[in-house]
């Protein structure tokens, strides 16, 4: 009798994080868990595959996939558990190579080298991965939240208690004078008190009377009328005590 899958996986929708058109594949040499990986040490220049490669988000779990270029059909798969750890571990020589784990769907696994021909291929595998694992634990971490809530904090006053508040230095008598209205008046104005002696009557200013300008009757049909009107007053001493001088016509001396 076949095994049904639960109804949850078969609702589990892929999330494609990243494609890459190129990625090289290589045989290894079996490694040693004390020994460091160069990848010098591959035939870098013969890769065993060349093809596309898939970063997949499916639920919680993350995987690498490798596939034809052309037919799209599935070379290998690479499941990653974490990042980073023994699923996917950067080379000692250089950041453009990796090894992977990849595994079929027996059990069985193998250790490949995997690189890309261009250093931003391989930062963006980086932060494909890196971003896949941070968004799982954030998740995490928010389930727990709302697993576990914590008590929430009582901000209350107590009975009794009482509240300080300091507004810049200023002492609390000096706050309640500051704070005083001005008498005769509200909080949104008002007239001041009047002067010590008043009356509390406005004073009404009275307003100088204006001299009226003196006019000068000439003849009508003289136009030489204001020139001779000043020839009258030759006479008199000027207001800053000049005279006029009569020999000399309407010209004005100062003594």
């Amino acid at each position: 009798a076949s095994c049904a899958k639960p109804l949850e996986y078969e609702m589990e929708y892929e999330s494609i994080s990243l494609v890459k058109s190129e990625a090289f594949v290589y045989n290894i040499p079996p490694r040693q868990s004390i020994k460091v990986v160069r990848a010098a040490d591959w035939n870098l220049a013969e890769p065993n595959w060349i093809g596309r490669l898939k970063v997949v988000a499916k639920g919680e779990r993350c995987f690498i996939k490798f596939e034809d270029r052309t037919t799209g059909e599935l070379f290998a798969i690479c499941p990653v558990r974490s990042f980073p750890g023994a699923d996917v571990e950067p080379v000692s020589d250089s950041s453009r190579y990796f090894v992977l784990k990849l595994e079929d769907t027996s059990g069985q696994h193998a250790f490949v080298g995997m690189g890309f021909s261009d250093r931003g291929d391989a930062f963006d595998f980086n932060v494909a991965l890196q971003d896949h694992f941070k968004k799982l634990k954030q998740s995490n971490e928010i389930v727990k939240e709302q697993e576990n809530p914590a008590p929430a904090k009582d901000y209350s006053l107590k009975q009794g208690e009482k509240i300080k508040i300091s507004f810049g230095g200023m002492k609390g008598s000096a706050i309640g004078r500051s704070m005083k209205p001005v008498a005769g008046g509200g909080p949104s104005g008002g007239l001041l008190p009047p002067p010590p002696g008043s009356s509390g009557a406005t004073p009404v200013h009275s307003i100088p009377q204006l001299q009226q300008p003196t006019t000068v009757k000439t003849s009508p049909n003289d136009d030489w009328g204001d020139f001779f009107s000043s020839k009258t007053d030759s006479n008199q001493p000027t207001s800053s005590g000049a005279t006029s001088n009569s020999t000399g016509g309407n010209w004005v001396q100062f003594q």
